[in-house]
């Protein structure tokens, strides 16, 4: 009855961000989103096409500033999508 408290679960918003282990950047990725980089590396590569293509096509438009902004977002969501992959990558396989 009286046995010590083995209760391991993490307390607070700092120890809860701490799970899984990451370090450097890494931490900038959420915990949620880190435990599924990979699936969320695809997809922020795929919604970074959409955007690309639809700034190509306000641009055809002569529609400057929505071009503009698309391939902004376009490209900054390709650039995050390649890094998550690369983090995904470089970690070892599931055993």
């Amino acid at each position: 009855m009286n046995a010590a408290n083995d209760n391991t679960a993490r307390k607070g918003l700092r120890e809860w961000w701490a799970i899984p282990p990451r370090s450097g950047m890494q931490r900038l990725i959420f915990p949620w989103e880190y435990r599924h980089v990979r699936a969320f590396g695809i997809v922020r590569i795929v919604g970074g096409l959409v955007a690309v293509t639809a700034g190509l096509i306000c641009l055809s438009y002569a529609a400057y500033g929505w071009a503009a902004f698309f391939l902004v977002v376009g490209t900054l969501s390709l650039a995050a999508g390649y890094w998550e992959l690369t983090i995904a990558r470089s970690q070892p396989p599931p055993a």
